[in-house]
This record gives structure tokens, sequence and C-alpha cells, in this order.
């Protein structure tokens, strides 16, 4: 596989230009590390870069038949319609990546004429994008997945795959985390849904409104509950196996994978599975979980708002009365490890089915790192549902 990153204006000052927000990373130092993000994925990287608008869809044009592209185009991303064709005009996938989140800065930032044309916009993640693009299209080329929206919102989507081997196949739902803000998205749990894919789970990751982009604590909820009922709705000619459905979310994606899991007490749901889940809302806003994170989600504090956290914070809905696994890394730096130890006990005093696997020296990203021991782990407590 061979991708080619490309870079638009004033890329080539990285490093120096405005490094509070474009950090001190050099575009030498960004071509080297793509270099060897590439070479994690099996893949190879050709780097370019031009402050030319016309340079650049040059470039796009001879990228025709090259396996994916990576193009930042700089302040290009707001108003050029001739890289927008360009891109079109090719048949290369391409990812549109910004170092800062472009929907927080100047009004002007925040419009891209080039995302309707890309397979993914990945932005506000600093230099890790690039790795994040190199990943989604590596992920892409391996598995394709069939995109379905569930909704009429722009994130309301899901990637649907499903194993090909003789089913019906059951589900695992994926709902990723990134503390309820736009930055992140379903593209990080790509390996985990091809991984379960490969152990014969039907996949659907799906990806909904986020803080930011207009999701919150009453709509994010709604939107997972529609990609349900969506997916309850897929005819049988997809090979699914409806009646058995396991909810695994990450993180904050957690929090939304338990809470689902308590709509109706849904026969379809076999289990649920907390990856570092923040299954205490009021604790995890005291904690300050995510910097200001669940504040910005609910809207208020626990103090003012003690009502509207009681309503989606998973513990406030124990007893699940569905089997629950819950997995932590003991040095995980986004969500406390008290929270899923607190969680768990509090499920198990009240009846729940509880498997608690805690990592030791294991930090929050290796949980869905499906390299990592902790997620081979992870993906073999999920199997025990399948078998």
């Amino acid at each position: 596989m061979h991708i080619v990153i490309i870079n638009g204006p004033n890329l080539n000052l990285l490093g120096t230009r405005a490094p509070e927000i474009y950090g001190s990373t050099t575009l030498h130092d960004v071509e080297g590390m793509c270099s060897r993000w590439a070479a994690e994925v099996g893949a190879t990287t050709t780097a370019y870069q031009s402050n030319h608008e016309g340079d650049i869809i040059d470039r796009l044009q001879r990228s025709s038949g090259v396996d994916g592209i990576v193009i930042n185009p700089g302040a290009l991303t707001h108003y050029s319609y001739a890289i927008r064709d360009a891109i079109e005009a090719i048949t290369a996938p391409t990812v549109e990546i910004h170092i800062s989140n472009i929907h927080d800065r100047e009004p002007w930032r925040r419009t891209s004429v080039v995302s309707d044309v890309c397979e993914a916009t990945i932005f506000g993640r600093g230099v890790n994008g690039y790795r994040d693009a190199i990943r989604h299209l590596a992920s892409r080329a391996a598995w394709p997945a069939e995109t379905i929206p569930y909704g009429s919102a722009a994130d309301e989507v899901g990637d649907l795959r499903v194993p090909p081997t003789d089913g019906p196949h059951p589900v695992a739902v994926l709902l990723h985390g990134g503390h309820w803000r736009e930055t992140i998205g379903r593209d990080r749990l790509d390996g985990v849904a091809i991984d379960l894919t490969k152990r014969g789970w039907a996949t659907w990751n799906i990806e909904y409104p986020r803080v930011g982009g207009g999701g919150n604590w009453a709509t994010t909820p709604a939107s997972v509950e529609r990609a349900l009922d969506v997916l309850a709705t897929m005819t049988k000619d997809r090979n699914l196996d409806l009646s058995r459905v396991i909810i695994v979310g990450c993180g904050s994606g957690g929090h939304l994978a338990i809470l689902s899991a308590t709509r109706d007490r849904d026969p379809r749901f076999i289990a649920v599975a907390g990856l570092a889940p923040v299954g205490d809302l009021s604790t995890a806003a005291q904690m300050n979980v995510g910097d200001g994170a669940v504040p910005a989600f609910m809207r208020g504090t626990p103090e003012d708002q003690p009502e509207r956290y009681a309503a989606v914070s998973p513990v406030a809905h124990l007893p699940l009365e569905i089997p629950l696994l819950v997995v932590h890394g003991d040095r995980d730096e986004r969500i406390p490890v008290d929270l899923s130890r607190s969680f768990v006990g509090r499920a198990a005093d009240l009846g729940d089915s509880v498997v608690y696997r805690e990592f030791e020296g294991v930090g929050h990203e290796a949980l869905t790192e499906t390299d990592s021991p902790a997620w081979h782990t992870v993906a073999d407590e999920i199997d025990r549902f399948r078998k």
C-alpha cells in the first residue's frame, strides 16, 4: 500500500508558525513520522508540500493510481473548489487532516469545501491526526465497510462489516470515546471493528453527534438509540443475528454503551462491555475528567442539574440485568480507574453479573490497540458471548 501525504500553504512553517496552535513539530519531522506510522501498517509514503494551489492540483492528479491520500490543504480548505474537484476526480481514497480544531477557531476556518469528497476528516488531534489518517486508510483497504446513515444529521452514520463465512452472525455495536468531543471519531475503532469481524462478529461502528457539533446529554443518547433502532431493521440478507447484540464502548463511548443497554432492557442485548467507561457522571465531573468534558456534555454541573445527571448516568440505572464486562488499566491517564472499581462494585452489590478485568501498568489507549496484550484479553472476553 502506498500513501501520498500532501501539505498545503504555510505548512512548511510548522514548528515556528503559531506554535501555541500548531505545536513545535516541524514539517520534516511530520513527514518522517508519517513514514514510520505507515510502515507500522505495511505501507509506504511519499510526501509533498506546496504553497501554490495549481501545484497541489497537479500533484493530486498524478496521484490517481495510489492507494490513498492524506491531505492538509491549509487555508485552501475553506475556499478552493478547484482542489475539491481534483479530489473528486481521482480514484484514490482521500482523508482530510487539520492539526488544530478548526471548528473552535475563527468562523471562516470552520467551513471546509473538500470534506464531502473525502473518506473522512480528522481535526484537532495535533500531528497525531496524520497517524490516524494513515491508519484509517489502511483499515479501509484491509476490510472495506458499508457506511449506512441512521438519521438525518451528518454524524448519524455507522460502518457495517460482516464476516464472509456462514451466518447469521451476532453483532457488536461499537461506540468510540473521546470525552464526547467532536475531535475524536469512529475511525479510532477501525482496528477493533476489523479484529472482531475476523473473529466472527458483525460490527456496527457508529458515529454520533458530539460536543461542538450538536451533541449533548439529550441529543447524543437519542442518536445512539436511533442507530440501534436502524440496526434492528436491517434485512436478513446482511447475514446478521439480530437476537444476539453486544454493545461495546470505550471511555465516553462506554458511558453511552451502558446507558443504551438500560433502554427497556432490550432482549436483543446479550451483554454490554465498557472499556474504561464513564459509569458515574457526577463523580467524573468532580474528578474533572477530560478537563471539563462532563459539564460540557451535560451543559451544567451536578449541583446545577442533579435530575439531568441522574437521567443519563449509568450508575443511577443499576442493576442492568444483563451481563456486564468492564475493563480498565490501572495507569489510565484519561479516566481514573477508581471510576470503574466503584461502578462494578455497585453493579455487583445490586445483583448484576459482572466480569471485571484490571490491567496492571496499562494506560487508556492500549485497551483498543489491537496489537496490545490488553486488547487480546478484552477480545477474548467479548468472544465468550459469541460462543
